[in-house]
């Protein structure tokens, strides 16, 4: 049974930035980081799914505000914990359904996590928690891979993505769900760990209804957070929708 937190306990959080260090690079940081200032301009960002802070942290030091909504308070500790982490707001709650106080300028979710909400009802209820938040003319942000069915031949449903010594990763895709988990196998000392997360894939055209049913406008897709052209080929996709100035 999972805790409070979901799949992001504490012995996940206290690993996390390791384990992600590729995602803390300041190549794949400061893109991010730059287009969104950029789209906040003198407002303020509100991330849904704010983690150990990221993203957040370096948004703050380029002096936009920010306010996070998480589910785990473990992933939370972990940004307090780091310098300029209390200059973060954050509220515990799903991002879903979870509403903060004021309008913001741009709202965000990185790195797949809008996989985290496992049905479409929930990702539909997102698009409009985002909207019920935006200022007119705001942004709503999403980064989001493409989903890899192309790797999958008939009879095959499980997608390796990770081999070594002594850490393997697999992705399992049921296609007539839409879901997907990501499994985790590490072996060390003679002991074994496995991990599952479970997610929903989304493509980019049912992204792009679940932003008209809240209301709001196509802006732009490119495939990554430097805007290189998103293409058939692309494995990803930052896409951006805004708010009407006028209702």
């Amino acid at each position: 049974m999972l805790d409070a937190d979901g799949y992001f306990p504490a012995e996940v959080a206290d690993r996390y930035d390791a384990d992600s260090a590729d995602r803390f690079a300041p190549a794949a940081v400061d893109p991010a980081v730059d287009l969104l200032t950029e789209l906040a301009g003198d407002g303020r960002a509100l991330e849904f799914g704010v983690g150990t802070g990221r993203i957040a942290l370096p948004l703050v030091r380029r002096g936009v505000p920010v306010h996070g909504i998480d589910l785990s308070t473990a992933m939370v500790a972990q940004l307090r914990a780091k310098p300029d982490g209390a200059a973060v707001d954050v509220t515990i709650g799903d991002f879903a359904t979870t509403v903060v106080g004021g309008t913001f300028a741009v709202a965000y979710l990185v790195f797949n996590t809008i996989n985290n909400l496992t049905t479409q009802e929930a990702q539909v209820a997102c698009f409009r928690n985002a909207a019920r938040h935006l200022a007119p003319g705001g942004f709503f942000v999403v980064e989001v891979g493409v989903p890899e069915l192309r790797k999958l031949p008939p009879g095959q449903t499980v997608v390796p993505f990770q081999v070594g010594a002594g850490a393997w990763a697999y992705d399992v895709y049921d296609t007539s769900t839409q879901f997907l988990s990501s499994n985790y196998v590490e072996v060390a000392a003679g002991r074994g760990r496995f991990r599952a997360i479970p997610f929903r894939y989304v493509w980019p055209a049912e992204l792009d209804l679940m932003a008209q049913l809240a209301g709001l406008r196509p802006y732009a897709r490119w495939e990554d957070w430097a805007r290189r052209p998103f293409t058939h080929e692309s494995p990803g996709h930052v896409s951006v929708w805004r708010r009407p100035q006028t209702d």
